[in-house]
């Protein structure tokens, strides 16, 4: 089914609140906003960055801000989301008897397709990787024979992860030897235990 089709069939079928849908709809496209139709529901973008989607659900309706949190929300009708999860996105909520203010919708819009345009985002901030945790028989390997532990020092973290995760979840001693004897090889290779499934 194409964007369009999509689209006229989500303004066009019987639902509780069409009408003020179809009002956010038209407020909405008074603006430099391109419609399109993700995830299910009609989405507003500027140079393809998302800026606000609308919804409409059994008992309310409304405006979901991409990166709402940027709004100055100075009537307070903004909440998170989905508190706990998202960051940035802010939603509108609206449901029986709310009387549709279309000068402030309008504002929150324009406001929000200029911080689109400002680029404002909320940097991610990335956990920093804890420590890696070698067991203790491949610890005294390493210890024990320097040109391993170059070798294994030089390989990538994920991959001293692969390996030191492969000899902690065997539940046997001997298991745990039998795997050791298997990758010390592939250590001094320079190969992650991997990655000849990784190149298939």
């Amino acid at each position: 089914m194409e964007t369009s089709e999509k689209l006229e069939k989500y303004f066009s079928e019987e639902h509780t609140f069409k009408k003020e849908i179809a009002i956010l709809r038209k407020l909405i496209l008074s603006t430099d906003l391109e419609e399109t139709f993700k995830w299910s529901v009609p989405t507003y973008t500027i140079k393809n960055k998302n800026v606000l989607s609308l919804g409409k659900f059994k008992n309310h309706y409304g405006i979901w801000f991409f990166n709402g949190v940027f709004l100055k929300d100075p009537n307070k009708v903004l909440r998170n989301a989905q508190e706990g999860k998202t960051k940035a996105m802010r939603q509108w909520k609206l449901t029986v008897g709310d009387k549709i203010n279309t000068k402030m919708v309008l504002d929150y819009c324009m406001e929000a397709i200029e911080n689109e345009k400002k680029g404002l985002k909320i940097s991610t901030v990335k956990k920093k990787a804890s420590p890696l945790k070698i067991p203790s028989l491949l610890s005294k390997v390493l210890k024990d024979n320097s040109n391993l532990n170059k070798a294994f020092r030089k390989l990538s973290p994920y991959k001293q992860k692969e390996y030191t995760e492969y000899i902690m979840l065997a539940k046997q001693e001997k298991t745990k030897i039998a795997r050791l004897e298997k990758i010390i090889p592939l250590i001094e290779k320079g190969i992650g235990i991997n990655d000849k499934y990784r190149n298939c």
